[in-house]
């Protein structure tokens, strides 16, 4: 039969509180944040200045770059910062992207591209929001295409008139001709 260990129960007569949890630490040695007051834990990876990368970096969690990264980067649902040391050799592809180091390549955005006063990217940039500051280095072509359709919806509809009718089958003649009697 088995017995309660005395030596465990509490001596106030309440009961012992349930043991917490140890707290998660995200992938990379980041500490959990706590914002407002609130107990929310948010994932940022940080990738350190001696750091080099090269090949092809894929990630679900928020990162900021101070390190050298060549290939291609992929974070399409999350923020990707490039710190001040950062230096980018890749095609980028992330929901938003601030740049305070250097980006050589295209950066693709869901969402932002922020290049700030002491950022640089060389390359084309494809987001429906840029944001360059006063000193920040820029080159290459930027298209800030709308999200979702939403050209589609900007053009008015034709009237069913207007619509073009199809084409007869290829066994009739295409103009015929009246028939004199």
């Amino acid at each position: 039969m088995w017995k309660r260990d005395e030596s465990v129960r509490p001596t106030s007569g309440q009961p012992a509180a349930p043991p917490q949890p140890a707290a998660r630490v995200p992938a990379g040695g980041g500490v959990p944040r706590q914002e407002a007051g609130q107990n929310m834990e948010k994932d940022i990876v940080n990738i350190g200045k001696s750091v080099v990368i090269k090949g092809e970096l894929n990630g679900s969690e928020d990162l900021t770059i101070e390190g050298n990264v060549e290939g291609t980067i992929q974070l399409r649902e999350h923020v990707l910062t490039i710190g001040p040391n950062g230096r980018i050799k890749a095609q980028v592809f992330a929901k938003s992207v601030v740049v305070l180091g250097e980006v050589t390549g295209n950066v693709t955005a869901s969402e932002k591209v922020d290049i700030r006063d002491a950022g640089s990217v060389d390359g084309d940039i494809i987001a429906p929001r840029v944001a360059i500051a006063e000193g920040a280095h820029f080159r290459g072509s930027v298209d800030m295409q709308r999200k979702g359709g939403a050209v589609a919806t900007a053009k008015p509809a034709q009237p069913q008139a207007a619509q073009p009718q199809p084409a007869p089958p290829p066994s009739q003649p295409a103009n015929p001709q009246p028939v004199r009697a």
